[in-house]
Order: structure tokens, then sequence, then C-alpha cells
């Protein structure tokens, strides 16, 4: 076993293409994650009415965003003034002694304004000048904005509402967390994810196609003609493939934390063991999978089956809401043992007691899936 683990480190030593692909391409992808979902320099482009609160639009220009008035004008006779609570709507202009056509012609003027100013919003917004666009009637405060559900809309929802806060300070809001900080990037967020899912995709890819290898070059065939026994052979190539993917996980690990500045609450080394323990689960996984595909490409066309699945599970959603007890599925991929592991390190600062179960899990999933590696070498010999 030791000269099969011996010739796989000379194998990959001479394969630099291959060599590259586990190093250099995780910490590539990693760094295009870093600057693309840390922190931005994004300013909110906010579009007012004309007739908006004079206090609250002080307020919201001290904000970090970009704020403008709509060029077009309330002309109906609305009066919209600042409370010493907050945002008060008074509705001026007909008197009580006023006929009603003369009210009615007021509400038509009103509704013709209003209409007007939701045409202009409208038209910045698909044209895309603005990021939203803010206006206030006799009915409150109206956010209107492109899309919902993304970074740019939290931005400018974070803004309102400070500004909100400072002209009302009884509606202040105070934001904490339990785990992380209210500044943490999505980086951060999702940095266990991140390093669980290109770990495991690499080393799964790269593993499976050079078990492929072996078989097309006829390099296993010749090994189990001599007398070296099945454990060995998996147990050599397990070790050598898994012990070149251990490296790729540990570089990972150092250069998220200390060049790229990953937050990690609990002990760096543990992060480094459960992503050696995921890297052989990898190694194991492709290896089995090998047994069914013909070719490389073939290896290839079991990602959408075996990765992609596993990826839903890693912590992308929340499996706690999932329909129809969908969620259970999980406790079925090895790779939600270990991005939960590296969760419970990285964001909530468990030790070593609270993640055994994450370890013992992927223990498990090496061992059964050794087990099947070694059974599917009885095609070639039965001993």
């Amino acid at each position: 076993m030791k000269g099969l683990i011996i010739r796989i480190f000379h194998q990959m030593g001479n394969d630099r293409r291959t060599l590259a692909l586990m190093i250099a391409a995780p910490i590539l992808i990693l760094s295009l994650l870093y600057l693309l979902l840390g922190e931005g320099t994004y300013i909110p482009a906010i579009s007012v009415s004309q007739d908006f609160p004079p206090a609250l639009l002080a307020e919201l220009r001290k904000q970090d965003v970009d704020v403008s008035v709509l060029p077009h004008d309330i002309d109906a006779d609305i009066d919209i003034g600042m409370g010493a609570d907050g945002v008060d709507t008074d509705t001026a202009g007909a008197d009580t002694d006023t006929a009603d056509t003369a009210d009615t012609a007021d509400a038509n003027d009103a509704n013709d304004a209003l209409s007007e100013v939701d045409t202009c919003a409208d038209t910045l917004l698909k044209e895309k000048t603005t990021d939203a666009v803010v206006t206030v009637d006799t009915d409150g405060m109206h956010i209107r904005m492109l899309e919902s559900g993304s970074s740019k809309a939290a931005s400018i929802t974070s803004a309102i509402k400070n500004a909100a806060a400072a002209v009302n300070p009884s509606a202040a809001m105070n934001l904490s967390f339990v785990y992380g900080q209210v500044d943490s990037t999505s980086f951060n967020s999702l940095g266990y994810v991140l390093l669980g899912v290109l770990s495991f995709f690499f080393v799964f890819i790269i593993s499976g196609i050079s078990f492929v290898r072996e078989r097309e070059t006829g390099t296993l065939e010749r090994l189990m003609a001599t007398p070296i026994r099945r454990i060995s052979v998996v147990g050599g190539y397990t070790v050598g493939f898994g012990i070149l993917a251990a490296i790729q996980s540990v570089l990972m690990i150092l250069f998220s934390r200390y060049v790229l500045g990953m937050k990690f609450e609990g002990p760096v080394w543990l992060a480094m063991l459960i992503m050696v323990l995921l890297a052989f689960t990898a190694v194991s996984l492709g290896a089995f999978v090998s047994i069914f595909a013909n070719n490389e490409f073939q290896v290839m066309q079991f990602i959408p089956l075996v990765i992609v699945p596993q990826m839903f599970f890693s912590g992308l959603i929340t499996i706690d809401t999932l329909p129809y007890g969908l969620g259970n599925i999980s406790y079925l991929m090895p790779i939600y043992y270990g991005c939960s592991g590296l969760e419970k390190i990285m964001i909530k600062g468990f030790g070593l007691e609270g993640i055994w179960k994450e370890l013992c899990m992927l223990l498990a999933f090496i061992l059964v899936l050794f087990a099947l590696n070694v059974l599917a070498l009885k095609k070639y010999r039965k001993l």
C-alpha cells in the first residue's frame, strides 16, 4: 500500500494541470467570491417627492445615500407636516362649508397629481436612474423599488428606517444577533458553505476522474494481477488522493482565514479537521461513482446527480422550513455534516464537544464508502 501511495504522489506531481485544478482553482474562486460578497461601495440612489416632509428629508440626507427630489410636484391642496411624534398628514383645502362639488374637484386634482408622480417614479425606476422612489400622501409613506429581496433593497430600507428613527426616537430599533455581527458581510456569513462545497466539489471531480483513468490505462487491472489485497488497493488510493485533498483543504482554510480575513469564532484547527474528513469523504465518493463510469466524461455527468443536490442541503437553504419533510434528506448527505460542523465552528464558536456528531458521521461515511469500494473490486478479483 505504501508503494501505491508514493506512485500516486509522483503521478500527481507530474500532472501539473490536475494539481493546479486541485490547489489553485479553489483559492481563485474563493478570492473571486470575496470580491463579490465582501463589503461593497454601493450608495443607494433615492428619489423623493417635492412634498416630502422636510425633517425626514434632512435626516435622510445624513444617511449614506444619494437623495434627489422628483421633478414633478403635487399641485393638489395636500399639506404634509412633521409633528413632534413623527410624520403627521393633515388634509387642508376645502372648508367644512365648501360645496360637495368643490370637494370632488379637489380630490380629482389630488388623484391626478399623485398619478403623475407615480408615472414619473415608474419611469425613473425602469430606466434605473434611481434605486427607490419615496412618496408621502394622506395614507402615509410609500416606498417603491424595482425589485425586492436584494442587497439594494436591504440598504434602502435600512437607510429610511434610520432616518425615521432619528425623527421619531420612540421608533428607534436596536438590532443584535446571537451569532455573528450586524456589519458581517455575506462572505463571512456564507463562509462555511463556500469552503465545504468548493472542497467537496473539486476533490470529487479529481478523484473520480483519476480512478477512471487508472482503469482506462490498465493500471488497475495490472495491479489486481499481483498478490496485493483488495483492501490494500482501496486503502492506497484513498490515502494517496486523500492526503492531497487534505493539503488542499488546509490551504483553503489558511488562505480564507489569514489572507481574505474570514471570521472564525472557534478553533481554526477544528475547521481544518472537518475539512480533511470531508475531503476524504469526497475521495471515497468519487472512487465509488467511478465504478459506474466508463470514461472521464461520464464522471462529469454524475455531478448533477451527486453534487448539486447536496449543495441544497449545505446551508444555502434553511432545511427546517422545507415542505413535505424534505429536510430529512440532509441526513443522508455527507456535505450536510461537513458544512454543519464548519458553521458551528466558524459562526457559533463551538469546540470539539459541540461537533462530535458531525465528526462521527463523516467518519461513518468514509468507512461505509471504503467498504463499498472494496466490494466493487470483486469484479477484478475475488480476494
